[in-house]
């Protein structure tokens, strides 16, 4: 009975090596991202005015970046596990998560400033809550409708 059912025992295993490096690069992205904005609005670069486009451009620099790791990723576990559906699988949460990574890094401390919260105290923890939460639903979201 359990040869039945080893490819999927097999895919569970890969993508349980894989989401650590989901988990990481999305937390990476994000902490740049903050460090960026936190250091704009110290230094008064990022107004009402601009915000919007910050805003865009950091959604934007997001999804490039998630591409271009979904590719890399993807290429990576194709040697380790050579199996389509979990490449898929790897590379479309990559993609998920590297721009909401760059969206919940810009509108972090965008919030907390509105709020009267100093950004550069607060915005870490906001942000490692969001970006874990997401990057883990997203991932095994994908994996339950795409492999199961």
């Amino acid at each position: 009975m359990i040869g039945l059912f080893q490819a999927q025992t097999e895919r569970v295993a890969a993508l349980a090596a894989l989401m650590p490096i989901v988990a990481s690069s999305g937390g990476n992205a994000s902490t740049q991202t903050l460090a960026v904005v936190v250091r704009a609005l110290a230094v008064k670069e990022l107004t009402a005015q601009n915000a919007l486009y910050i805003i865009g451009k950091e959604v934007l620099v997001g999804g490039v970046n998630g591409m271009i790791f979904a590719v890399l990723t993807a290429g990576i576990a194709y040697f380790w596990f050579s199996d389509l559906l979990t490449r898929l699988v790897i590379g479309l949460a990559m993609i998920i998560n590297l721009f909401i990574a760059g969206l919940a890094g810009i509108l972090a401390p965008l919030g907390l400033d509105w709020a009267n919260i100093d950004p550069a105290v607060a915005s870490s923890v906001i942000l490692m809550t969001i970006t874990d939460v997401v990057e883990f639903f997203c991932f095994l979201e994908l994996v339950a409708l795409v492999l199961f």
